[in-house]
């Protein structure tokens, strides 16, 4: 799965700037619906387009890398415990 990490960025921004920023504030200065953004920041997992991480990355000024993170999900760990333990033997 990937998760958008908005909230983190809404924070570090936030941190940075010295001031509180809402969803709606990036909504105006991205173009992207605030349901949109509470979405992404409240489901994990979010499918989300290039274009709304293009806008977003613009936005908080980072790169695609600080923005997204990547969770393995739990059929896959479990599938390359049993290949390594398969190579183990």
């Amino acid at each position: 799965m990937i998760r958008v990490l908005l909230v983190q960025q809404l924070d570090n921004k936030s941190f940075k700037e010295k001031r509180k920023i809402t969803l709606a504030e990036v909504s105006k200065q991205t173009g992207i619906s605030r349901a949109t953004l509470t979405r992404i920041a409240n489901t994990p997992g979010y499918a989300c387009t290039t274009e709304t991480i293009n806008a977003l990355c613009k936005y908080f000024e980072c790169e695609p890398g600080e923005l997204l993170q990547y969770i393995p999900d739990e059929e896959e760990e479990e599938e390359e415990k049993e290949e390594e333990q398969s190579q183990d033997s």
